[in-house]
């Protein structure tokens, strides 16, 4: 028994082993063909090589790739962290420190410097996290085995070596997120090479490591995408009770028309005008309400997610000294900031929970397995969110 145990081990190995070698020669073949692509496109055959000779397939990218989020974000949790006081604080920092920066990109492209600056935040909180995928690796394993958008992926390959051919960028600055979007507002390489602008003067558009570059390029995409000079993009309203008027960002009606159903600014004064507007309820008729125009499109246009245009008009805002939302959240369990989600963790720790390695302040599965166990002994429903009610119960204040 012992024996054929042995036996059928070993041959189990060979078959694991045979498959993964096929599967890493599967890989290298693509890899080779790829590399002739690239040559034929126009790249040089020492870059390609450089950039792809030590390429095998990056797991974490495919399963950032395949696998859809489980965890779904509520609107306050995701502006919580994202717009909360310490960001926007180290916002108006970050704008004095480039003050001049901002002021070029506004003058050049007519964008709101708090809106550029808002982008920044967002993206990679003032360029602090632009992401750790090497980019070639990550889009060669998207080419050869992401299964789908092969010829995306190898677009913006090509683009990200002219890139480095063309004198941009250096090969070892291009690290950034899984799918390719790079440097400290996340362009992707063929968005780099169409609308990446010089604003230092040194002949190098370096969205890496020139902040001015980053948002003067940031300035040229979003008036790029729709932005119109001096016009607004975004207003929280309150909307009278039963009100059953249009909604949505896309169904713009003047504004004058919400005026005469009833909508009113936050401190109850009449609004006016006959500029375009959509009405935003991101959380349903229960939560608070925006007025959002054409230039709020321009954002959206970044990253096609309303959530993401909120969050980085709503930096803007705080930024320019606006007030914090008048509106409440149809909720009873509101999310945390940045370093209430960092001393969540640390009370997790304190009390022998795992989350996965040291607190960062960044909710990952771990972190969520911990809360839902805590969830589960005090009796809460088992969510495994970051909310308030499970950070008091805790001892969070």
């Amino acid at each position: 028994m012992k024996r054929a145990a042995a036996l059928l081990a070993t041959t189990l190995a060979a078959s694991t082993l045979a498959g993964v070698g096929a599967a890493s020669a599967s890989y290298q073949s693509c890899v080779a063909g790829l590399k002739s692509q690239l040559v034929s496109a126009g790249i040089d055959s020492s870059l390609v090589n450089a950039a792809l000779n030590q390429s095998t397939p990056d797991e974490k990218v495919l399963r950032l790739s395949k696998v859809q989020p489980e965890f779904k974000t509520p609107i306050w949790d995701y502006l919580g962290f994202l717009v909360d006081e310490q960001r926007v604080e180290e916002g108006r920092a970050m704008m004095r420190k480039y003050a001049n920066a901002l002021a070029a990109a506004e003058k050049r492209f007519g964008v709101d410097r708090y809106y550029i600056a808002g982008v920044w935040g967002v993206e990679t909180d003032f360029g602090r996290e632009t992401g750790s995928s090497y980019l070639p690796h990550a889009l060669a394993t998207l080419v050869c085995e992401g299964g789908k958008r092969t010829n995306f992926w190898r677009t913006e390959l090509t683009a990200a070596l002219k890139l480095v051919q063309r004198g941009d960028l250096k090969l070892d600055e291009l690290y950034g997120s899984w799918a390719g979007a790079f440097g400290q507002t996340q362009f992707i390489p063929t968005t780099y090479q169409r609308l990446a602008v010089d604003m230092d003067g040194d002949g190098r558009r370096d969205l890496v490591k020139s902040a001015a570059d980053a948002l003067g390029s940031t300035a040229n995409y979003l008036r790029a995408s729709g932005w119109r000079t001096g016009q607004p993009v975004m207003a929280e309203v309150i909307l009278p009770a039963g009100y059953s008027g249009p909604t949505g960002r896309t169904n713009r009606v003047p504004v004058s028309r919400y005026a005469a159903l009833g909508v009113k600014r936050v401190d109850g004064r009449a609004i006016s005008g006959d500029l375009p507007a959509g009405l935003l309820l991101p959380a349903g008729r229960n939560g608070p309400a925006f007025l959002v125009y054409k230039n709020f499109d321009a954002i959206y246009a970044y990253n096609r997610a309303e959530s993401y245009a909120l969050a980085i008009s709503y930096l803007a805002q705080r930024m320019a000294g606006g007030q914090r939302l008048a509106g409440q959240w149809p909720t009873d369990d509101p999310g945390l900031s940045r370093a209430q989600r960092l001393h969540l963790q640390q009370l997790l720790v304190a009390k022998g929970f795992d989350i996965g390695g040291p607190a960062d302040g960044k909710i990952g599965p771990a972190s969520r397995s911990a809360i839902a166990q805590v969830e589960r002994q005090l009796g809460m429903p088992e969510t495994g969110r970051a909310g308030m009610k499970v950070y008091r119960a805790l001892g969070g204040r």
